[in-house]
């Protein structure tokens, strides 16, 4: 069943270092007292909620009867403009420790009630979690970390985010205290101060996706295409591999790169095929096992 009425509401709540989350939340308009499954739709390095397809994506997993909470990350350089990167000073202060946190805080505002519309009754009991690229990696240590976590999806994620530093990077960091990353959309370079190294190299049992995918009791589907020019589809082929649950898929797609073949902006009236395929996969996932 499709629900074809959904009510879109967005709003924010607090993040680490008194910084701000800003979320979408997607939801089928209740027609009865039946409480939809909620799913978080986590970004990647460099990304953000409104980027390209996702919207369009969200707004899809929401008719497969879910509320969907597409979030920025707090730290993720997006501030009062949607699509644009304002605020580089606070993202140079991104660690993967405080993007795991903020899915925490996520799952606290939904469960209490902060983040709601009154239109859609949600189970707030039964949460899934999709990530993509760097937001795979961390959807994979929060479904490891939060118990509340039932369902996972990763799109193209990174298996271990240690092996995307370089030793130049690694030089930066000591002789600078940042490195420079550009946005090859914008221009912009964009400065990751040395405090994100730290964190992961201090904290890697707890953040590290090839770590912590290995507790993983929960139905896991790891999505990548095959021709992805970021992240090899072997890092999903090895996410898949260590993976603890007993109910675990690997989907490679066919013709794809690391997004799926849509761009930013996104301005075409439907999905290219290799979107619609893993938009599919994905409802079906966890139309199957998030219930």
């Amino acid at each position: 069943m499709e629900y074809n009425n959904l009510s879109i509401s967005s709003g924010s709540i607090a993040g680490v270092d008194d910084q701000v989350i800003k979320y979408d939340l997607y939801a089928p308009i209740s027609g009865n007292t039946r409480g939809f499954p909620v799913i978080l739709f986590a970004h990647g390095f460099k990304g953000f909620k409104d980027w390209g397809a996702f919207p369009d994506a969200c707004e899809d997993l929401a008719r497969y009867g879910f509320g969907v909470v597409g979030f920025n990350f707090s730290h993720n350089g997006i501030g009062n403009k949607r699509t644009e990167f304002d605020q580089l000073d606070v993202f140079a202060e991104s660690t993967l420790t405080k993007d795991l946190q903020e899915i925490g805080l996520i799952i606290d505002a939904i469960q209490d009630g902060r983040i709601s519309n009154p239109q859609a009754e949600l189970n707030t009991d039964d949460i899934g979690i999709v990530g993509h690229s760097r937001g795979g990696h961390t959807a994979i240590a929060a479904a490891a970390e939060y118990e509340s976590i039932k369902c996972l999806v990763t799109w193209a994620a990174v298996a271990d985010y240690t092996e995307r530093t370089t030793e130049a990077q690694r030089k930066d960091w000591e002789k600078n205290g940042f490195t420079e990353f550009k946005n090859s959309r914008t221009g912009q370079m964009m400065k990751l101060n040395k405090a994100f190294i730290d964190d992961l190299d201090a904290n890697k049992d707890t953040l590290v996706a090839i770590t912590r995918v290995s507790d993983l009791v929960i139905p896991a589907l790891f999505i990548h295409g095959r021709d992805d020019e970021s992240v090899p589809y072997t890092d999903s082929e090895k996410l898949y591999i260590e993976c603890g649950s007993k109910d675990k898929e690997l989907r490679l797609i066919a013709n794809a790169g690391h997004t799926f073949c849509v761009s930013h902006p996104f301005e075409e009236e439907h999905f290219p095929p290799q979107f619609e395929e893993l938009v599919e996969f994905t409802g079906g996932w966890f139309r199957q096992f998030l219930r």
